[in-house]
């Protein structure tokens, strides 16, 4: 009997997915991890993780498996939440999701359970794994779960081989009607529970506020950046490589206040992201105002109407040498190589046709489709058929 240690989030699917380990034979222990304390900046009055926590507890009586919670909130706070507050500051937009899976539940929370004699993590992701030869040696691949609608394999897209080989997916295969349906025949307390929504285990927190807390308030101007502007019909120039290229595209326009009108103030640059919409309070215009660019130097924030504004639109993003990453490091690029691929640059969004550059400058994807609100700090993240095999912080 191999021994699984599931992370037991009080949610429906990772219920599930020791459910499920139990059925096929394993020695199942159920571990909740206690990430947060502060319970200042959550919205709800009710305390999330203690609420998740006994959820959690109560499944695990159910299925008549050991549980345990492990706090790993200093580690959390060290990996995550500073790691945020110091990317807002300089004007990027982290995913603390994906961040949340390559540094706590794949690694300290791993390290955790193989300390407690554990052959696989598992949790309640919609993806699967599957297993290859190459060259002999056997290689782990990150695939896209059955429900397409629910396919989570992006906020594990950095993930290692190494992580990989101990990860189970148990749920990967269903969808989440048949997750919810299973919970409910078995009786589970989160059968019905809504999905968790907000930062990774911190519960539904105000990201304003949460950022306030660290980051200080600073009044600047909002611009506004007609349609028209001719920034947006400059001629292209020559370029005497594709790689010249290829960084001219990736750079996009860098905005002065002289492109746009004053259209009224915020409260600091760093609170905000590109393709944003709700906040700015601006009101009088035709459409709904979008920001096009941040600028935390400036503190200056520019904006353009309709969610088709031609300042939203980029074609090119690049990714810094040492932020790419494969999973499948016998596919990785070598300089000079190029590749295929179906790529997206945030969760739920549709794969979109993509051409990778590899130069000794970074990796460059090239969409086939102009793409709105590609966000620094980012993660872009790249296919072969349902299989994601790299991923990589957009510079």
């Amino acid at each position: 009997m191999k021994r699984v240690v599931v992370g037991l989030s009080g949610g429906v699917d990772s219920s599930v997915a020791a459910y499920l380990l139990k059925e096929q034979g394993y020695e199942v222990i159920g571990l909740f991890m206690k990430n947060w304390h502060d319970d200042s900046v959550t919205i709800s009055n009710e305390c999330p993780w203690l609420e998740d926590s006994n959820d959690a507890l109560l499944v695990a009586e159910k299925l008549g498996i050991p549980f345990q919670t492990v706090d790993l909130s200093e580690q959390y706070k060290e990996k995550i939440v500073d790691y945020m507050f110091k990317e807002y500051e300089q004007g990027r937009t982290p995913n603390p999701d994906v961040l949340c899976n390559r540094e706590i539940k794949f690694d300290v929370f791993m390290n955790i359970a193989l300390s407690l004699g554990a052959d696989y993590v598992a949790t309640g992701h919609y993806c699967r794994k599957g297993e290859i030869e190459v060259d002999g040696q056997p290689v782990y691949q990150l695939l896209a779960g059955k429900d397409g609608n629910k396919d989570q394999s992006y906020f594990l897209c950095q993930l290692s081989q190494e992580q990989l080989a101990k990860a189970l997916f148990p749920i990967g295969e269903l969808t989440k009607p048949e997750v919810r349906d299973i919970a409910m025949q078995l009786d589970l307390v989160t059968a019905e529970k809504k999905d968790s929504q907000g930062l990774c285990f911190i519960g539904k927190v105000r990201l304003p506020e949460f950022l306030q807390q660290q980051l200080q308030p600073k009044e600047g101007l909002i611009y506004e950046a007609a349609a028209d502007n001719p920034i947006y019909s400059q001629e292209i120039p020559v370029f005497d490589s594709l790689e010249e290229q290829l960084v001219h595209q990736a750079k996009g326009i860098t905005y002065v206040p002289e492109y746009g009108k004053i259209v009224g103030k915020h409260q600091g640059a760093h609170y905000f992201t590109i393709g944003q919409r709700k906040g700015l309070n601006v009101g009088g215009t035709k459409e709904a105002l979008f920001i096009i660019a941040t600028d935390v130097k400036t503190n200056a924030i520019y904006t353009g109407q309709g969610q088709n504004h031609p300042g939203l639109f980029k074609k090119v993003l690049r990714v810094q040498p040492s932020e790419v990453h494969w999973i499948r490091q016998d596919l990785a690029l070598k300089t000079g190589e190029t590749m295929e691929v179906m790529a997206r640059i945030r969760y739920r969004q549709a794969l979109q046709k993509a051409t990778l550059y590899q130069f000794e400058s970074g990796l460059y994807v090239a969409f086939e489709e102009p793409q709105s609100a590609i966000t620094e700090g980012q993660f872009v993240a790249w296919n072969l058929g349902d299989e994601l095999v790299g991923s990589g912080v957009i510079s």
